[in-house]
């Protein structure tokens, strides 16, 4: 296998695998074996009070029941607080992050001084309240860790990459998302800064997710600068929709795999990535599946 590619599939234990999570994690694994690849597991459970006892083990199990087997030990994000821990002191030291007292009322309130109001999808901007630069926390206790982002006019903070399936892709971050947080106000480590540095703990080179994730990637990539990290390429999959077209999660009650037939569970999953394969034995169905991979190139 080609240690110049390194591959992941990242669930969140909160409960087992649905369609959805399936074909994210054949997506993850049919990218990796078509470009001769490694294909790690990450159990993403840095958020425990929504980790389900027991949902992670059921995971790794459904996935070898689908024939999906990780290269390599699995991580799991609750044991690398040590690491969350030394990637924020450096950012903070390098004065490239800051603690927030803000709760979410005092956000909403320094938006709506600035005319801003909520999108009806989206969340508030922060407007960098607790800046240094803008009096800090004026004696208050620090709530959550928040990393600087450029400001508008700075092309630093013009983050573009090319996604595999998607194309161009462009945000500003001072527009879109303000500083955001990478230690949250319960103590718990925010998604962006895991994912970060425990992609580039792992050496992963390409990153194939549910397009549902795209809209992380800038902030990812800046976090990835800012740490010194490389910058993996992406591909971010069509999504598995329900009756009422929301995307399939377990939020909305989407079901537990039924893999009392795995081949035609993994067929299906393969139909939603637009791969047409076939096959008597979950053997003959993976192997053509990675022969029919329509994203080989890098």
């Amino acid at each position: 296998m080609s240690v110049s590619y390194v591959g992941r599939f990242a669930p969140s234990p909160t409960g087992p695998l649905h369609a959805g999570s399936l074909v994210a994690a054949l997506a993850s694994w049919l990218d990796a074996r078509a470009h001769g690849g490694q294909w790690r597991v990450r159990i993403e459970d840095v958020d425990t009070p929504r980790c389900v006892p027991g949902a992670d083990a059921l995971i790794l199990d459904q996935l070898a029941r689908c024939g999906l087997h990780p290269d390599g030990d699995v991580m799991w994000q609750s044991r690398r607080g040590a690491a969350y821990e030394a990637a924020l002191n450096r950012l903070v030291d390098a004065g490239l992050a800051y603690g927030c007292a803000c709760t979410r009322t005092d956000i909403a309130r320094a938006n709506a001084a600035l005319g801003r109001l909520k999108p009806r999808h989206g969340e508030l901007t922060y407007p960098g309240t607790c800046r240094p630069e803008q009096g800090g926390l004026q004696g208050r206790p620090a709530r959550a860790w928040r990393l600087r982002v450029p400001d508008a006019d700075d092309p630093h903070g013009h983050i573009a990459w090319t996604d595999r399936r998607l194309g161009a892709q462009h945000q500003v971050l001072h527009d879109a998302v303000g500083d955001f947080v990478i230690r949250r106000a319960d103590g718990l480590w925010a998604y962006q800064l895991a994912v970060v540095v425990d992609d580039a703990e792992q050496g992963i080179t390409h990153v194939v997710r549910g397009e549902d994730l795209a809209d992380n990637t800038p902030r990812q990539i800046w976090l990835q600068r800012c740490l010194g990290a490389p910058t993996p390429a992406y591909l971010h999959t069509p999504l598995v929709c329900g009756d009422n077209g929301e995307k399939l999660s377990k939020q909305n009650g989407a079901q537990a795999l039924d893999l009392r037939d795995p081949v035609a569970a993994v067929q299906q999953a393969a139909a939603v990535l637009g791969v047409n394969a076939s096959g008597a034995t979950l053997g003959e169905l993976l192997a053509g599946a990675v022969a029919a991979w329509p994203w080989r190139r890098t």
